[in-house]
């Protein structure tokens, strides 16, 4: 039976270790439902190895509990799917139909929250621009109609004026389908737009989490970075 949690996740002193290269050590946050949490941090400091831990995809010492019934749609930051295979964005979203057995029903649904056209799915997997891409990665992610979104970095392949709308797009999907979101990300400005609380991963095995006013200052910013960062949030009318 699954714990009655105040939390949708807890995570209690979790580390992951490769050989004898330490990866993640004692990590502990909570995540709320509804929460926006943002996973930060320079390369290297394990922030996909953190998600593969969540969804016990490696071994890991540590506690990580999921409240009951709680149910995770994942989208990677690549897919290992060749993009010149005659297979449409619609054949895509099929076999996850096909393989769950969840109503095909549910494909319109999730195209109409990331706001993806039909005509568009029925094109070859190659003919869809990295926006549009991410956009169907999304919509795979919330076949089954998940209570839990993780993202890892998906703005990954897109242009900069397309990073913004793909977070609002987030964003509105998270408010319409009454979601907690995990999101892996490097874009600190849409970072403090967007999320509820920060966690940082340390280049070299630290980390910090707390809101994003606490955790996005230039001097917490540049001890778990080990270099200097700032970011700038644009005002928009």
């Amino acid at each position: 039976m699954g714990c009655v949690l105040s939390n949708v996740l807890e995570v209690e002193r979790l580390s992951v270790r490769f050989g004898r290269r330490t990866i993640l050590r004692d990590l502990s946050f909570t995540a709320a439902a509804g929460d926006a949490l943002a996973i930060i941090g320079p390369n290297g400091s394990g922030k996909t190895v953190l998600f593969k831990a969540l969804i016990g995809a490696i071994p890991y010492d540590g506690v990580i509990r999921w409240a009951e019934g709680t149910r995770i749609g994942y989208v990677p930051q690549k897919l290992d799917i060749e993009r010149d295979l005659p297979l449409t964005g619609m054949d895509f979203l099929h076999a996850k139909t096909d393989v769950t057995g969840c109503a095909r029903q549910e494909i319109g649904r999730a195209l109409e929250l990331v706001a993806l056209p039909s005509m568009v799915v029925t094109q070859a997997l190659g003919a869809l621009s990295g926006g549009q891409f991410q956009r169907l990665l999304l919509a795979f992610a919330l076949l089954g109609n998940p209570t839990v979104l993780l993202c890892d970095e998906p703005t990954a392949g897109v242009d900069e004026p397309g990073e913004e709308s793909l977070y609002a797009m987030i964003r509105r999907v998270q408010q319409t389908a009454h979601l907690t979101v995990l999101l892996i990300s490097h874009e600190l400005n849409l970072v403090y737009r967007y999320a509820t609380a920060v966690l940082c991963l340390g280049r070299y095995g630290g980390s910090c989490y707390g809101p994003p006013l606490e955790i996005l200052t230039p001097e917490r910013l540049q001890e778990m970075y080990g270099t200097a960062m700032g970011f700038h949030v644009h005002d928009h009318a």
